[in-house]
């Protein structure tokens, strides 16, 4: 018989075996959770070498991508291991195209045709994956959480070369208008990575201990870090 939850009852989950036994809704919306996680870093990896590493100016910034796209492979096999071990294969996902994958985004993220496209994506965009994963970490369930804890370093590393593309861009009045556009086009997609405000599949997850926030509060953190990013480049936030 699986374990019944009572209201307001702190949640933790150290084990598969626990994970299992878990109520079907716990599972559900954890099992997901972790499932879109793990193919956008999949596709993450792809992103590098299919649509930035061809941006770049020179050998230099070629490199960073490539490197960058290990470290998102290295984070879907975490995911990946996290899900075997619940009887979860994500093998079918290695063989997908981006445009196959419809878990984590819509196909404007895999979009960018240019290297100011490319700054802001992992500037201002990877920072919706960093609201999100910092609360994974805190996750109810113990294996995702130590997994995501080795995923925030790197994506530490990815935020800050995304502002160094924007910085150097922002240095001249073409690279902040070329930056202006980037941000008007990518920032619907990057709001609507978070979901419905509404969602109760969201507000369940954090009953549950699954995250920490709804989907409208992740946003307006989300904002709240961008926003003076945004403004120290000289540009506009969009409406």
């Amino acid at each position: 018989m699986g374990i019944s939850l009572l209201d307001g009852e702190a949640v933790v989950v150290r084990t598969p075996d626990e994970f299992l036994a878990m109520p079907e809704e716990y599972r559900e919306i954890a099992l997901r959770q972790i499932m879109v996680n793990t193919e956008g870093e999949l596709s993450g990896g792809d992103d590098y070498i299919q649509v930035f590493l061809p941006l770049a100016p020179n050998a230099e910034e070629r490199q960073v991508c490539a490197e960058r796209a290990v470290e998102e492979y290295d984070h879907y096999k975490l995911g990946k291991a996290v899900l075997a071990n619940i009887g979860v294969d994500t093998g079918y996902m290695e063989t997908q195209t981006l445009a196959e994958r419809t878990m984590f985004a819509d196909q404007t993220l895999h979009t960018c045709t240019t290297w100011a496209e490319r700054g802001i994506f992992s500037y201002i965009g990877e920072e919706t994956a960093m609201v999100m994963i910092s609360e994974f970490a805190e996750s109810s369930y113990k294996p995702w959480a130590e997994a995501v804890r080795t995923i925030i370093l790197d994506e530490k590393v990815h935020i800050a070369h995304g502002a160094r593309v924007c910085r150097n861009l922002a240095q001249t009045e073409e690279g902040r208008e070329e930056l202006q556009r980037a941000l008007d086009r990518l920032w619907p997609t990057f709001v609507k990575i978070f979901g419905s405000p509404r969602s109760e599949r969201a507000r369940l997850a954090v009953k549950f201990g699954l995250r920490k926030t709804t989907n409208g509060e992740a946003c307006d953190l989300w904002r709240e870090k961008v926003t003076p990013r945004v403004q120290k480049l000289g540009l506009t936030l969009p409406e």
